[in-house]
């Protein structure tokens, strides 16, 4: 099972997952909404929660370029 870890410091989520059997890193919005970005190694998830990183920017310039999919 994935844990999931709060965000506290982004406007843009509220937790982020990585399940790193499937290499996916998972992303709930504020509304509640769950996505999953595929083809993500380790590197791309430490870089994705690294301190210092903005989230939003960070999906936008990196993990929308992965396949993506809504989570049901």
């Amino acid at each position: 099972m994935t844990e999931w870890i709060l965000i506290d410091d982004s406007s843009r989520i509220t937790a982020a997952a990585y399940d790193a059997q499937n290499q996916a890193i998972l992303v709930r919005f504020p509304d509640g909404v769950e996505w999953q970005y595929l083809g993500c190694p380790e590197h791309v998830w430490e870089d994705f929660m690294a301190p210092n990183t903005s989230k939003g920017r960070y999906i936008s310039q990196v993990l929308n370029h992965q396949q993506h999919s809504r989570l049901m």
